[in-house]
């Protein structure tokens, strides 16, 4: 299966790692940037993690079910990171990478 087939999953990697990227500058902008040190890490690892996702099932490569699973762990663990956050870009992300983990668990 390529792009047409996986194009929503690919769109929602997407757009999870665009949320994952604005959490984690947002995050560096806090007045506790310490406390923020383990939100700021998960997101940096999935954004890369859901680009990656995407570029592979738009490319239809073999190994993509098998990211996927990845990206939905990691996905997984950034949400659950960002719902102990009250700000908003943090509460943003966690839905975002909640869509994530259900769209990546299904392919």
């Amino acid at each position: 299966m390529g792009y047409h087939e996986n194009k929503k999953i690919i769109e929602i990697c997407q757009a999870c790692a665009a949320m994952c990227h604005h959490c984690a500058a947002s995050c560096l902008q806090e007045n506790e940037t310490k406390m923020m040190v383990r939100c700021i890490q998960l997101d940096m690892a999935c954004a890369a993690l859901c680009t990656t996702t995407a570029q592979l099932l738009s490319l239809g490569s073999e190994h993509a079910a098998a990211l996927a699973k990845v990206c939905a762990a990691a996905c997984e663990e950034c949400a659950a990171e960002c719902s102990k956050h009250t700000n908003e870009h943090c509460q943003e992300c966690a839905t975002a990478c909640k869509l994530c983990t259900e769209a990546c668990k299904n392919v």
